[in-house]
């Protein structure tokens, strides 16, 4: 991913290297270090496992943070100028350790999330890290980049309203799968403004998508499959709506709105669109 010419937001804190220990291993932090284990082949977990003191805060996640977020309120400044509203970017802290948010007190193992209460994306990038070491910055940074997009995509769901129309699991899959979808819209118009992206990155973030989903996350976990249990979609769909959004760079209200129209199969899936 090239940011040569991306835009650094001015909407980031950086509140890394207060010190304290991190542990990774179970709850959600661990499932995600599992997940990108999952689309790459390497052990990203290796067991619970205590981190020393966090050190100080390093120039470069937070300058690719900035980049991030910078392209990200380009494309959303102008998709919402189209509708005729006002984008309001949220602010994204990075932090170790542990963070109070809106939403309550947060421990790193959450990973990457956005608190609609005080409009905030946290993201402990120490996952981030270990994609670096497994991979390299070439390879991983899209798939960073693509976890941020999303996590913004939840913020842009608030502020047109379907944040809070989210009131059940089926709901919940509605949510996670337009936010995947508002990514690729990013990523569609994000690269006619900054070309930023490189041969191989849209197939990691396809690879990322594909197996994020619920059905290979509960095969992997149990063997069974519950779409009763589903609270982020299927890999498939994942993919298809990522891929729908990066093909079609369309934010259009009609379109978005569909996510709460079209019916929900017993598999647990949305009927396509």
């Amino acid at each position: 991913m090239r940011l040569d010419d991306a835009p650094e937001s001015s909407n980031v804190t950086d509140s890394r290297g207060m010190g304290g220990k991190l542990a990774i291993g179970g709850g959600a932090g661990g499932i995600l270090l599992l997940i990108l284990g999952l689309v790459f082949g390497v052990d990203l977990g290796g067991g619970k496992r205590a981190a020393g003191p966090a050190g100080p805060p390093d120039e470069k996640t937070l300058t690719f943070t900035k980049k991030v977020l910078g392209t990200t309120e380009e494309v959303w400044n102008e998709e919402f100028r189209k509708m005729g509203k006002r984008y309001k970017p949220p602010h994204l802290e990075l932090f170790a350790d542990r963070v109070r948010t809106g939403c309550g007190v947060a421990p790193s193992s959450v990973g990457p999330f956005y608190c609609p209460a005080d409009e905030k994306v946290y993201i402990d990038p120490t996952f981030f890290d270990e994609l670096e070491q497994q991979l390299g910055g070439s390879k991983a940074d899209f798939s960073k980049a693509y976890v941020i997009a999303h996590e913004v995509g939840h913020h842009v769901q608030k502020l047109l309203g379907f944040h809070a129309r989210a009131n059940n699991n089926a709901d919940s899959v509605r949510l996670e799968l337009q936010a995947d979808y508002l990514a690729g819209v990013w990523a569609h118009h994000g690269q006619k403004k900054f070309n930023f992206i490189e041969p191989g990155d849209v197939k990691a973030a396809l690879t990322s998508a594909n197996a994020i989903g619920n059905d290979r996350l509960q095969k992997r976990a149990g063997g069974f499959v519950h779409p009763e249990k589903f609270t982020h979609g299927t890999a498939r769909q994942r993919v298809y709506f990522f891929k729908r959004g990066l093909d079609t760079g369309d934010a259009s209200m009609a379109t978005l709105q569909k996510f709460f129209e079209v019916p929900m199969r017993g598999n647990g899936e949305l009927e396509d669109f």
